[in-house]
């Protein structure tokens, strides 16, 4: 099996990353007080909670590292997925917390100032650009850090729309755009902690791939010359990277060796379905289970 434990190469991206955001976030708070923007420090809640998954993704890709041991077998990579975990819950309740605050103020609104809040989202979404930039090319390999990767899109998105707020409280005095803004920024944080949710619980609780049907598998190995049944087939994650498979095979007399089948069962997992790492035993009609 290849190793897909995460590389070094990555952590002084995520550290410069994490520690941009959280400057960013004393910015936009400081900001976002000063100017009476609750969009700002929407913004400002939604770029810390970036810089924690930024954080948590770094610790998490340290602890991945660790090889396998007597205490766990498979190895630590699926560190990650808690670290995703707590981000995605930690990202739903700022979410429903910042629509609490607008709803809250909607009949409270206040005065903004609208230069400061352009200057400083400005800033903000130039911050969100570089980071995107540091944390693209990981994003491919880790659920926490395309989590992250996402949040910084969104987040540069909300900078736009804030920036948009001031343009609009300068020329017409719209207050009520910093409350539509914030519950926007609030449904993109809500809508990716949601749906990337839904994946990473799925890889907790070890669940078939989501491009795998278990119906799929089953036929695929029926096709296989010498096979008469199949039973205790099982198909999960153990974590992004690697797929495992547990199956028990009843084989006719005369097939081909036990070995060989074993290769050729293998090898189709491996091509068709991306499953690297497979327990397979065989059985006889008479002995089978």
């Amino acid at each position: 099996m290849h190793d897909h434990r995460p590389t070094r190469g990555g952590d002084r991206n995520l550290i410069l990353a994490v520690l941009v955001n959280v400057l960013l976030t004393v910015a936009q708070v400081i900001g976002g007080l000063l100017s009476g923007s609750l969009s700002l420090v929407a913004d400002a809640l939604h770029n810390l909670s970036d810089a924690a998954a930024l954080g948590i993704a770094l610790i998490a890709r340290r602890i991945g590292r660790r090889p396998a041991d007597d205490e766990f077998t498979f190895g630590y990579q699926r560190a990650e997925i808690i670290g995703a975990l707590i981000n995605l819950t930690t990202l739903v309740i700022v979410g429903l917390y910042l629509i609490y605050e607008a709803l809250s103020r909607y009949s409270d609104q206040q005065p903004i100032a609208g230069w400061t809040v352009i200057w400083i989202a400005s800033i903000a979404l130039a911050v969100d650009t570089v980071t995107a930039i540091l944390t693209y090319r990981m994003s491919t390999d880790s659920l926490n850090i395309r989590a992250a990767f996402l949040h910084n899109v969104s987040d540069a998105l909300a900078s736009v729309a804030v920036i948009i707020v001031g343009i609009l409280v300068l020329l017409y005095e719209w207050y009520w755009t910093d409350l539509v803004a914030t519950v926007l920024i609030a449904g993109y944080v809500l809508y990716q902690g949601v749906s990337m949710m839904r994946k990473t619980i799925r890889l907790a609780m070890e669940g078939v791939p989501s491009d795998i049907r278990l119906e799929d598998v089953r036929s695929a190995l029926h096709g296989l010359e010498g096979i008469m049944d199949i039973h205790h087939l099982h198909v999960w994650q153990l974590d992004e990277q690697r797929r495992a498979l547990e199956v028990h095979l009843v084989i006719r007399e005369g097939s081909l060796e036990g070995k060989a089948l074993k290769m050729q069962v293998r090898q189709m997992l491996e091509n068709r379905f991306r499953i690297g790492h497979s327990c397979i035993e065989l059985e006889s009609f008479e002995e089978r289970c």
